[in-house]
C-alpha cells in the first residue's frame, strides 16, 4: 500500500508580478528583478516599461507602455535622488522628493484602478523628516500616506522610517517598515577581518536619543552595551536646512581602548557626526565604525574626508538605498551595502501572501551569522 504525503498548501498568486522603476530608482529595480527572475528561474523580466514624459512648462505625466490589468504592481522610488533631472523653460531642474512623489501618484492614476493589487516601496520614506508638529506647520509624510491609501495603495514599504510611529496615520493599510542591520553587520564583518564582537570590545552608539531603540535592534541580538549622545536641537528655527545643535555630550560606560559602532539613519550634512568622533576619540575610542542607512552627504565630503586623514574615524557603511554623489571616485571610507535582495524578498513574500515576520525581525540571521564567524576563526 502507498503511503499518501500531504503536500503543503501552495500560496495563490495567480496575478502577474509587476515592477515599475521610478526615475533615479532603475538600477536598484534592475537588481530586484533579476533576484525575482533568478528565484521564479524565468529569463522573462518582471519590469513593466513606463515612460514619463514632459512637457516644456514642466508638467509631467505618465505613460505604461504595458497593460498593468490584472497585475501585482509595485512601484520602487528613490524620492530623494536628485540627480534626476528635466528641462524646464529652459533651464535644468534637479527632481525634488516631491517631484518623486508625485510621479507615484501620476502611475497610480495612469493604471486606473485595473490592477490587482498597487504597492509601493519608498527606499527612504517621503516626508519622513517632517513625521511630527512642533508648531504651526505640515506633517508631510502622514498627508502623503493618507493619499496613498485613498488612491488605493495596500502596501507601503520602506527602510528605517525616521519615526516609525507615522504608521498610525494609516492604520487600515499594509505598513512594513525594514532595517539593514543584519546586511550592515555582514558588510562589516567582510571588510574588517578582526572585529571582535565580544562586550568588552565594542559598544554600539546611538547619536541621538531618538535612535536608541534602533540600536537596540542591533545589540540585542549580539549582547553588546548602547551608549549615547544626548543632542539638544532649536526645534523652532532651521538655519541652513537644519536645526543647531544647542548641547551634545556622551551618555554610557567607558570607552578606553574598545571599538565603537555608531547606527544611525540619516547622514545629512554630517555636521553631528563629525563632532562625534572626535568626542569618541577623547573618550578613548579604539576605531569607529559607523552603520548609515541614508548617505547623502549634503555638504559633500570634504569634512570627512578630512576628519579621516586625522584619523578620526575607520569606516561608514552606507546602503544603496538612496542616491550619494561620487565625487571623481568613491571614498577609501566608504562601504557600500546591497539592500535589493533584502526588497526582493519582501516583494516576493508580499506578492506570494506569505508571512515577511521572519524578514522584518533579522535577530536569527544575525546569530547564525556570529555562530559561523565563531566556527570560522575557531578553525584557524
Amino acid at each position: 500500500m502507498n503511503e499518501t504525503i500531504d503536500q503543503p498548501a501552495v500560496p495563490n498568486h495567480a496575478n502577474m508580478l509587476a515592477l515599475i522603476a521610478m526615475p533615479g530608482s532603475e538600477a536598484f529595480t534592475a537588481r530586484v528583478d533579476n533576484y525575482l527572475r533568478k528565484w521564479r528561474d524565468t529569463d522573462e523580466s518582471f519590469i513593466l516599461p513606463v515612460s514619463l514624459p514632459r512637457f516644456a512648462t514642466g508638467d509631467g505625466k505618465v505613460v505604461l507602455e504595458e497593460s498593468a490589468r490584472s497585475r501585482d504592481i509595485f512601484i520602487i522610488c528613490d524620492p530623494y535622488n536628485y540627480s534626476v533631472t528635466y528641462n524646464i523653460r529652459g533651464f535644468t531642474n534637479h527632481m525634488s522628493p516631491d517631484d518623486h512623489y508625485q510621479n507615484i501618484i501620476r502611475v497610480i492614476s495612469a493604471v486606473n484602478g485595473k490592477t490587482a493589487n498597487i504597492s509601493v516601496l519608498m527606499t527612504m520614506l517621503y516626508g519622513s523628516r517632517q513625521d511630527d508638529r512642533h508648531t504651526r506647520e505640515s506633517l508631510d509624510c502622514a498627508m502623503a500616506l493618507r493619499q496613498l491609501e485613498r488612491c488605493g495603495v495596500k502596501n507601503i514599504i520602506t527602510f528605517d522610517a525616521h519615526d516609525p510611529r507615522v504608521q498610525n496615520a494609516v492604520p487600515l493599510i499594509s505598513f512594513d517598515n525594514l532595517f539593514p542591520n543584519y546586511q550592515m553587520l555582514k558588510a562589516l564583518l567582510s571588510n574588517i577581518n578582526d572585529i571582535d564582537l565580544h562586550s568588552d570590545s565594542i559598544v554600539i552608539i546611538s547619536p541621538d536619543a531618538g535612535g536608541v531603540r534602533r540600536c537596540l535592534r542591533l545589540s540585542e541580538p549580539l549582547n553588546l552595551e548602547i551608549g549615547m549622545f544626548y543632542k539638544q536641537r532649536d526645534t523652532r528655527n532651521v538655519v541652513g536646512g537644519n536645526n543647531k545643535i544647542e548641547r551634545h555630550r556622551y551618555i554610557g560606560n567607558s570607552l578606553e581602548g574598545r571599538d565603537v559602532i555608531i547606527v544611525d539613519d540619516i547622514l545629512a550634512t554630517g555636521g553631528s557626526l563629525i563632532d562625534s568622533f572626535y568626542k569618541l576619540k577623547e573618550l578613548g575610542a579604539k576605531r569607529i565604525f559607523v552603520f548609515i542607512t541614508f548617505g547623502m552627504f549634503t555638504q559633500g565630503y570634504s569634512v570627512f574626508d578630512k576628519a579621516y586623514s586625522e584619523g578620526a574615524f575607520n569606516r561608514i557603511f552606507i546602503s544603496n538605498l538612496t542616491y550619494h554623489m561620487v565625487e571623481k571616485e568613491e571614498r577609501p571610507y566608504i562601504c557600500n551595502v546591497d539592500l535589493s535582495k533584502y526588497a526582493s524578498y519582501i516583494i516576493d513574500c508580499i506578492h506570494k501572501g506569505m508571512s515577511i515576520s521572519d524578514v522584518l525581525n533579522p535577530a536569527d540571521k544575525i546569530k547564525i551569522l556570529l555562530a559561523s564567524l565563531e566556527s570560522d576563526r575557531a578553525i584557524r
